[in-house]
């Protein structure tokens, strides 16, 4: 049976931590709340090294858990400075119970959680200040709450999801630029020195091999700083309004698909969770303009604000933009025309994130085949010059 660890407190406000052993994580959930006591988190317990043996992680890192211990206990009715004072006492991330420090001290001396997150704009994003904000406004800040938790969920899980289906063809292109390396640099020339000692004549494909080993080992320090200047003087470009513009679009040109499809969801899930919470249109519109990671996308929103701030609804403008698929522009259209345009966004995001999961598994199906096809042919030239260069000491009068 599986051990589980959990953090909880009590009516008095006191915290406890322990582990007990349960069949799931609901059964240990309804053994405290039948203890009379709150859960805050639970969580199994792994065997060997987590990610809790390690200290390097960021307060933004806990962003995530912190919403969700705010939620459990401003949801059991504590107020939130006590709620704050209680979660200082149990997180253990050092850079996170400085920032709950300033936010507890700045609501003390007055001021509202909204503006206390503001200062700590590295660590809480507009996206969920606005959505504190509007939770402070409506007096339902515990509902604000569970709304950025479904949005952070959500984020979190479609940001691993990419980073999982990226690994191995990472992976694959440098153990495949290293082995290519190591034959030309090392290999290669024990070789040469065997053939030149033997006075014959190279074929083609090995002389070519040998010039280009010739020139990696000689002026690998050129190469390297060719490079280093080629990789500053691209991101420096990159770097201005014109660079980063140009070079977003050459990404949508590439990987279209895939790219919009994120971008799509990426903006619905930011503004579907905003006007949930209460935010104004036109601002969370600006939000979620912010949230998009593709400037040349962004840039064509900066239209649409304008259009929205005269007037002109949202569907329309968007439609105008031509930067989102036809789809979701349709279902955008219906949600503002029977006034559930938030809930016609979270479905939109829903449809294209489960799209976007299915285009990354088919580019990554054509991309894997295709890395090791052509790592394969590098390398087989490689060997198969080589050979030539072994069956050519045949022709070598004696």
């Amino acid at each position: 049976m599986p051990s589980f660890s959990y953090r909880s407190i009590n009516r008095d406000g006191t915290v406890s931590e322990g582990v007990i052993e349960a069949r799931s994580e609901h059964e240990v959930e309804l053994y405290l709340k039948n203890n009379n006591v709150v859960p805050l988190r639970i969580q199994e317990v792994k065997q060997g090294l987590g990610k809790d043996a390690f200290s390097f992680q960021s307060a933004k890192s806990e962003l995530q858990v912190f919403t969700t211990e705010l939620y459990t206990l401003m949801s059991a009715g504590l107020p939130l400075d006590r709620s704050l004072n209680i979660l200082l006492g149990v997180t253990r991330n050092k850079k996170m119970k400085e920032v709950i420090f300033d936010v507890l001290k700045s609501i003390r001396e007055g001021g509202t959680f909204s503006d206390a997150l503001q200062k700590h704009s590295n660590v809480f994003s507009m996206l969920y200040i606005n959505m504190v904000r509007a939770g402070e406004i409506s007096g339902a800040m515990d509902v604000a709450l569970e709304k950025l938790i479904e949005f952070l969920e959500a984020s979190e899980e479609l940001k691993n999801h990419i980073f999982s289906a990226m690994i191995y063809p990472v992976i694959l292109v440098v153990t495949g630029i290293l082995s290519i390396i190591v034959l030309v640099t090392v290999v290669l020339p024990k070789f040469t020195q065997i053939f030149a000692d033997l006075g014959t004549q190279l074929p083609v494909s090995t002389q070519i091999l040998v010039g280009f080993s010739h020139i990696l080992l000689s002026y690998w320090w050129v190469i390297l700083l060719a490079l280093a200047i080629l990789w500053f003087v691209a991101r420096s470009y990159i770097k201005t309004d014109k660079g980063r513009y140009n070079w977003d679009k050459l990404k949508i040109k590439l990987m279209g698909d895939i790219i919009l499809k994120l971008e799509t969801a990426r903006f619905c899930r930011t503004l579907g969770a905003l006007l949930r919470s209460g935010v104004p249109l036109l601002q969370a519109v600006k939000n979620a303009k912010d949230i998009i990671g593709n400037f040349a996308v962004s840039s064509a929103l900066d239209r649409v604000t304008k259009e929205i701030k005269e007037g002109k609804g949202i569907s329309k403008p968007l439609s105008d933009a031509n930067i989102f698929p036809e789809l979701a522009m349709s279902m955008i259209k219906v949600g503002e025309e029977t006034g559930q345009l938030d809930v016609m966004l979270i479905k939109v995001a829903n449809t294209y994130e489960k799209s976007l999961k299915n285009s990354i598994k088919r580019f990554i199906s054509i991309l894997e085949p295709a890395l090791i096809l052509g790592m394969a042919f590098i390398v087989g030239f490689i060997v198969i010059s080589l050979l030539m260069a072994i069956f050519s000491i045949t022709d070598i009068p004696f």
